[in-house]
């Protein structure tokens, strides 16, 4: 695939289709797409966006800080790994996972969002932003480990996943954290998306059988999907280690777990091919 421009921000092939060619109509649908994203991006980035996004209440600061652990575990984010962060955003996550030691080249579509991840004043050797748009730009892998947080379903999914594979190297491990379609709330989001001003007009999310099969069409192995997160970021402080404990028996009680708030996904590119 072509190298398309792309944005450094200075210092302070996998199986199935993965090379075909994009027709005329595929092209001009994804960059209809990208448009809106970025516009999308701009207006939460003229806004608090973690407060907007749920992770700047207290219960949103602790929800952030489980799920970038959780990611990081399942991706085996180390001093000796180097990981590619899709949709880094405002680099909240990014600089959780900068914590881990492993190298990271945090790509965004959204130039404005990039602005406010670097202020946070990363190790410019360790931590590389990008302005660009996932899908069709050439990136420098292979790498260790494919990571994001709420990113996969602003995505076109099946080819996203090829490209996830392509970028892995053999051996190595994607995982993400995604809104579950089975939650009421992330359901209704979804439904009257009018509604919600912070859900773009492309995003969507998972159910975790069918997200499974386009992994594993996708030629990933060891596929796991868990249904997390029932701690929402409204909640208020005092009831915060109430609903944290609530939270844990029901990720643990079959049939109720699937309506938890989020899915934590890992998939590995098999070693041997």
């Amino acid at each position: 695939m072509a190298r398309c421009k792309e944005r450094p921000f200075p210092p302070g092939p996998g199986p199935g289709k993965a090379g075909s060619r994009m027709s005329r109509g595929e092209k001009d649908k994804n960059d209809s797409r990208a448009s809106r994203e970025i516009e999308h991006g701009l207006k939460l980035a003229k806004n608090d966006t973690e407060f907007v996004w749920g992770w700047g209440s207290p219960a949103g600061k602790l929800r952030a800080v489980r799920r970038a652990g959780l990611i990081a575990n399942c991706a085996g984010l180390n001093n000796q790994g180097h990981a590619l962060e899709i949709g880094c955003g405002t680099g909240l996550f990014t600089e959780m996972f900068a914590k881990t030691g492993a190298r990271l080249v945090a790509v965004d579509i959204s130039g404005e969002l990039l602005q406010k991840a670097q202020q946070r004043d990363l190790p410019p050797l360790q931590v590389r932003f990008i302005e660009k748009r996932f899908e069709d730009c050439a990136l420098e892998g292979p790498f260790d480990a494919v990571i994001g947080s709420s990113v996969l379903h602003h995505l076109d999914l099946f080819p996203s996943c090829l490209k996830i594979f392509s970028l892995l190297k053999p051996g190595g491990i994607m995982a993400f954290a995604e809104p579950n379609l089975l939650n009421p709330q992330v359901f209704l989001e979804r439904k009257w998306r009018k509604w919600f001003p912070y859900i773009s007009r492309d995003e969507t999310a998972f159910l975790r059988w069918r997200l499974k099969r386009v992994l594993l069409e996708s030629g990933f192995k060891n596929v796991k999907i868990i249904p997390f997160d029932w701690l929402h970021p409204a909640t208020p402080e005092k009831l915060v280690p109430f609903i944290q404990k609530f939270g844990v028996i029901m990720e643990k009680t079959p049939v109720f777990r699937e309506f938890a708030g989020s899915l934590l996904i890992a998939a590995l590119r098999p070693p041997h091919e």
